[in-house]
């Protein structure tokens, strides 16, 4: 019964986000298509979790490897920057995307043959796979204590943030009539930044355990997922024919750094808003109920809710007034 409970936590959520997504497109794959991906992305998470093991064995046999990358991937010992770096770059996000992109080419080259495969199924594709594998990794982390139920729910939308980049190239090149070179290299390119990403966020991620200044790395988090989750909302619009959300629309250079200034001002501020409250949710998870209505506690609720919410209105204010620039420039 524990790990049917366990199984329902790490599968209804990223099941949630697909059928958001899924709600959102038009045109859309039917229903089963998409949850057979989702299935073969579960798949794909099994077979990643199992080369990474046999990778670390074969490199062991030639270096230490538990040295270099300091602590294997469930423990929280403190080990150096530079190894985590290394591990989560060399093996964690090459095996990783790399399962994916195979997990949505395999089926897809198979699809396509009898289909005509719109862009946006294509990348509806890549989320349902990315998020069947969130599923996969959420039941891991659970199952052996090592992620809390919250810190999952947070995580669900990021394997598809990270995929988001190929996934859009691969539509590309599979709904194109002339399949030229470059949407080829566009593929290796965009499955590049993936891993590039996938590594940065894992490093970030891990930054809070060490010393100072290093620990001021984990404040980067949250703003370069939000800004990953624009990435994925913008691609969004982009396969479904609709046009980009501009924020940077002034010709005079000067003018234009001011606005890249804004935005990544905007992140900052509502990237480290959400992560303040999920930092608030951690720390009254633990807290029984009754203990919540605390005069304290309530009046620690209220002024942390409040600044973070502060910090969360000053950004979105800094988005309406980039979008309301860029509307009156263009119209």
């Amino acid at each position: 019964m524990v790990d049917f409970s366990l199984l329902v936590w790490a599968a209804i959520p990223p099941l949630l986000l697909l059928g958001y997504y899924y709600c959102r497109v038009s045109f859309a794959p039917p229903l089963l298509k998409l949850l057979m991906f989702f299935i073969i992305g579960a798949i794909s998470g099994i077979l990643a979790l199992s080369l990474e093991w046999i990778f670390e064995t074969v490199v062991n046999s030639f270096v230490n490897w538990q040295q270099i990358k300091g602590c294997l991937p469930t423990s929280r010992c403190a080990s150096t920057l530079f190894g985590v770096a290394l591990r989560q770059l060399v093996e964690v996000g090459l095996i990783e995307e790399g399962c994916k992109l195979v997990a949505v080419v395999v089926p897809t080259g198979y699809l396509q043959r009898r289909y005509r495969l719109l862009h946006s199924t294509v990348f509806l594709f890549t989320v349902a796979v990315a998020l069947g594998f969130t599923a996969e990794e959420n039941w891991i982390y659970l199952f052996h204590g090592t992620g809390s139920i919250l810190d999952r729910i947070i995580g669900t939308p990021v394997h598809a943030m990270f995929s988001a980049p190929w996934g859009y190239a691969l539509g590309i090149y599979i709904s194109s009539n002339t399949r030229l070179n470059r949407d080829r290299k566009f593929i290796f390119r965009a499955w590049l930044n993936s891993v590039i990403c996938h590594a940065l966020v894992n490093v970030l991620s891990s930054a809070w355990r060490y010393s100072l200044p290093l620990r001021f790395l984990s404040y980067g988090l949250f703003p370069f997922l939000l800004w990953m989750f624009w990435r994925l909302e913008q691609l969004l619009r982009k396969v479904q024919g609709k046009p980009a959300i501009t924020l940077i629309s002034d010709r005079t250079p000067q003018r234009r750094y001011w606005q890249r200034s804004l935005v990544l001002f905007a992140l900052v501020l509502g990237g480290n808003a959400i992560f303040g409250l999920f930092l608030l949710a951690r720390t009254l998870s633990p807290l029984s109920p009754s203990k919540l209505f605390d005069t304290d506690i309530l009046w620690f609720i209220f002024t942390r809710f409040l600044l973070n919410l502060f910090f969360g209105v000053l950004a979105w204010g800094i988005y309406r007034y980039l979008r309301h620039s860029a509307r009156r420039r263009y119209f």
